[in-house]
């Protein structure tokens, strides 16, 4: 679903570390969508705090671990799961731009929210993790 070296190139490029080649490709996902998520957190705060350099940068660097997650994607394992998560990350960005340039925390918790859904549908299936059914 996630091609492994787009990952660990777009989680270095995020957070600048260099030990990431021991992290599954499914934990690099994982800590990708964390990181969108918190850095959507503090733009959030920033809006509150009116600091309006901080909310853009954070937003930048949302839009930029989306754009990595949506580059990520292996289009060859999944095709149509792969589509249509290319087109959420698609909508994702532009509520992001949106956001961005109407100070609107409304568009900030919504895509929170659709990234909170994706990871949690991404941490069920675990590489590893037995099954019930």
């Amino acid at each position: 679903m996630y091609s492994p070296s787009g990952a660990i190139a777009q989680y270095q490029q995020v957070n600048n570390v260099g030990q990431v080649e021991d992290a599954s490709p499914h934990r690099l996902i994982l800590m990708l969508m964390a990181g969108a998520l918190d850095r959507l957190a503090q733009a959030r705060s920033a809006i509150e705090r009116k600091d309006i350099s901080l909310k853009g940068r954070m937003i930048s660097k949302a839009t930029n671990i989306i754009e990595g997650l949506q580059g990520s994607l292996d289009r060859q394992q999944s095709p149509e799961y792969a589509e249509n998560l290319d087109r959420l990350y698609d909508y994702m960005q532009r509520r992001l731009l949106e956001a961005n340039l109407n100070n609107d925390i409304g568009l900030l918790d919504e895509v929170s929210e659709l990234m909170r859904t994706v990871k949690s549908g991404w941490e069920e299936i675990e590489p590893g993790r037995s099954s019930t059914m």
